[in-house]
C-alpha cells in the first residue's frame, strides 16, 4: 500500500508530541488524510462528491478530507495533532502512532490486502534466488513485513540477503526501471504499474498467501472520538453509503476513483479483484471481532520488535497494549495505545446512523 520512512518516523513524531493538547476537546470541525490506494480512494470520492459533507452537516459539524502524497508522512501528520483521522494499516498505526504514545481507534476497518502488495522480482526468478540479493523497498513498512512472510516460507530470513534499500513509494517505478534492480516489494497501484509495463516482471509473493493479516483502517484520535461520538458516525455514515455504491457496482462512482489513482475502470477493477473490499458493515465487523486478529498483531508485533521499531527483543507484558471489540487486550493493559472498536460500525450494520 502506501508504506514508508519508518527510521526517522517515530523520532519525529516523539519530538512533536510534547505539542499535543493534554485532553481532547468537543469541536465541531475534524480533518481526515489519505493516500492513493486502492481501498482508500474512496475517501477521496466522498470528498468530491460531497458525501461526507452531508453527513457532516446531519450531525452538525464538519470534516475536512485532505489528500497526503507521501503516505507515512500523512501517519506522521495525524501523530503530531495535525489531523484527527488517517488512512493507515494495522502494521503502521501500531508502529507510528500507537508506538510513539498517541491513543488511535481504528474505527473503520475497510479491507485487507488480498493480492495488492507483492514481492516483483525481474526474470526467472524464484524466492530462493533472492539469497544473496539486494530489494528494494519501503523499510520497516508492511512491505518489509511481506518481504519477512514470504522468506519465511521460502525458509529464508532477511540475513540471507545481502540487504535492503530503502526506496519511497514515490520512487519505485523509477528504480525498478534501472538495472541494478533485480527485486522490489511495494503495493498497489504500483504492482499493476510495474507487471503491466514490463514483461519480464513476476511476482513472488503475494499478499493473499497471508489473507486477513493487512488491514486498511481509517483510524482516530481515541480521545478525540470519544469526546465526539458524533464525529464516528458522520465518517461511519459517509463511508457505508459510498461502499453500498461501490457493492452495486455503480460504473460513475467506480470510474470516478479509477482516474483519480491514475487508472481506468478495468485497471481499478483489477486492484479492487486483490483487494477484500468489506462493503457490508457486518463483515467488517466480523473482522475486527475475529479471533484471528489478537493473534495476527501478536505476529506484527513480534516483527516490529525484531526490527527494533517497539524496542528490543521478544514482545512481552510491556509492549503497547491493542484492545479488541470484546475487551480483550493483547500485549500491556496498562498501556493500550491501540483499539478496534466496532461500535460505530455495527452502528451502520444496525441502520442506526
Amino acid at each position: 500500500m502506501t508504506k514508508a520512512k519508518f527510521l526517522t518516523a517515530t523520532a519525529l513524531t516523539l519530538g512533536l508530541l510534547g505539542s499535543l493538547p493534554a485532553q481532547a476537546q468537543e469541536k465541531t470541525d475534524f480533518k481526515l488524510a489519505w493516500s492513493i490506494y486502492v481501498g482508500w480512494m474512496p475517501w477521496g470520492y466522498l470528498d468530491e462528491s460531497g458525501i461526507m459533507d452531508k453527513w457532516a452537516e446531519k450531525y452538525g459539524i464538519t470534516v475536512d478530507i485532505v489528500q497526503i502524497n507521501d503516505y507515512v508522512e500523512s501517519i506522521n501528520q495525524y501523530t503530531a495533532g495535525a489531523f484527527d483521522g488517517v488512512s493507515a494499516t494495522n502494521m503502521d498505526t501500531l508502529s507510528i502512532p500507537a508506538g510513539s504514545g498517541v491513543d488511535t481507534t481504528a474505527l473503520i476497518v475497510g479491507d485487507y490486502s488480498n493480492g495488492n502488495d507483492a514481492v516483483i522480482a525481474k526474470g526467472d526468478m524464484t524466492l530462493a534466488d533472492l539469497a544473496g540479493t539486494k530489494v528494494n523497498l519501503v523499510e520497516l513498512s508492511v512491505s518489509h513485513y511481506l518481504l519477512a512472510r514470504a522468506l519465511d516460507s521460502a525458509g529464508l530470513a532477511e540475513r540471507d540477503l545481502d540487504g535492503v534499500v530503502n526506496t519511497s513509494d514515490a520512487d519505485m517505478i523509477a528504480a525498478y526501471s534501472t538495472e541494478d534492480v533485480k527485486t522490489v516489494v511495494t503495493w498497489n497501484p504500483l504492482v499493476s504499474e510495474i507487471t503491466a509495463s514490463n514483461p519480464d516482471a513476476k511476482v513472488l509473493f503475494d499478499s493473499s498467501k497471508i489473507p486477513g493479516e493487512i488491514l486498511d483502517l481509517m483510524v482516530v484520535n481515541t480521545e478525540t472520538l470519544e469526546a465526539n461520538p458524533d464525529f464516528g458516525k458522520a465518517v461511519v455514515g459517509a463511508w457505508y453509503e459510498v461502499m453500498g455504491l461501490m457493492a452495486a457496482g455503480d460504473e460513475a462512482v467506480l470510474t470516478a476513483m479509477a482516474e483519480a489513482s491514475g487508472t481506468d475502470l478495468d485497471g481499478y477493477q483489477a486492484q479492487l479483484a486483490a483487494t477484500e473490499m468489506f462493503y457490508d458493515p457486518a463483515e467488517a465487523v466480523a473482522q475486527a471481532s475475529s479471533s484471528a486478529l489478537p493473534e495476527t498483531m501478536i505476529e506484527i508485533a513480534e516483527f516490529l520488535f525484531d526490527k527494533g521499531i517497539l524496542g528490543e527483543g521478544a514482545p512481552s507484558a510491556d509492549f503497547v497494549g491493542i484492545e479488541y471489540p470484546d475487551g480483550t487486550i493483547t500485549g500491556s493493559d496498562a498501556n493500550v495505545m491501540f483499539r478496534f472498536d466496532a461500535s460505530y460500525m455495527q452502528m451502520a450494520a444496525d441502520g442506526a446512523l
